[in-house]
Formats: C-alpha cells, sequence, structure tokens
C-alpha cells in the first residue's frame, strides 16, 4: 500500500474556534472593510484602479516581434582597423578581437568605411554594398547559407 509521507498533509484550518487558535473572533479576516464581508473581496485581475494588465496590453491584430531577428552591425571601417592583410574574418576572430559578444549569435557586415586589405570573410552574413568593397579590395567572402536559431 502506498503511503503518503509524513507532513505531507495538512488538517483544514478551522475558523472561529476561540483566541488560542490562531483564527478565533474575525477569523483571519481582520476588522471591517471589502474583504470582511461575505462575497467580498475584489475580482482577479483587480488592480485598486489602476488600469489592469489585461487592459493595457493590446490585444489586437498580430506581432511579429517574438520572431523578430535583429543582426550586430560590424562596419568595414571597424574591419579595415582590427584585421591585417590576408586574415579570415569570422563569428569566432570578431568575439576574439571584442568587437561582439560571444552571446551574440548573428552579426552582418556593412559598407561604412572603406576596406584596402584582403580579408576573407567567412560565415557572417554581409550587404551587397559590402561585398562590393571586400571584392574590390581584392578579399573574398564566403557566406554562410544556414541560417542559425537564435538562443
Amino acid at each position: 500500500m502506498i503511503r503518503v509521507p509524513k507532513g505531507a498533509t495538512h488538517s483544514k484550518k478551522r475558523l472561529g474556534r476561540g483566541p488560542s487558535s490562531g483564527v478565533g473572533k474575525t477569523s483571519g479576516k481582520g476588522h471591517k472593510g471589502q474583504n470582511a464581508r461575505s462575497g467580498g473581496g475584489v475580482r482577479p485581475g483587480f488592480e485598486g484602479g489602476q488600469m489592469p494588465l489585461y487592459r493595457r496590453v493590446a490585444r489586437r491584430g498580430f506581432s511579429n516581434y517574438p520572431f523578430k531577428i535583429e543582426y550586430v552591425a560590424v562596419s568595414l571601417g571597424r574591419l579595415e582597423e582590427l584585421f591585417s592583410d590576408g586574415d579570415v574574418v569570422s563569428q569566432e576572430s570578431l568575439v576574439e578581437r571584442k568587437v561582439v559578444r560571444k552571446s551574440e549569435k548573428r552579426v552582418k557586415i556593412l559598407a561604412d568605411g572603406d576596406l584596402t586589405k584582403k580579408v576573407t570573410v567567412r560565415g557572417l552574413k554581409v550587404s551587397a554594398s559590402a561585398r562590393a568593397k571586400i571584392e574590390a579590395a581584392g578579399g573574398t567572402v564566403e557566406e554562410d547559407t544556414t541560417e542559425k536559431t537564435q538562443d
């Protein structure tokens, strides 16, 4: 036979059974007021007259916000400063040089600034104008085709 562990069940609180019970006289309801009355109390979600949460939050239409994909922008000018000729620009190398944090999963190279060094961009998103500038400088772009899941 399966037994309930000792102390797992509690006896029902018996209200109004004298002062020594801890819940005598007013039976734990205090003195007067809305919550002391029979049927008293406020409805679920009531916030004391403040506009309740369920009315403050918009409930109409569709929001794509939870599915929004955000990229960390890295400019070509920043790559010019940090990388030398023939270097490979990847997620790991950007984390190594503290351009992006390790937790940031998505990076996109943008064409802000100029690039004079031959660099290989591997596994990152690259804007069309940035790609043109990298290839004009003699570098190559090996873009990652698999989309990473956002963590």
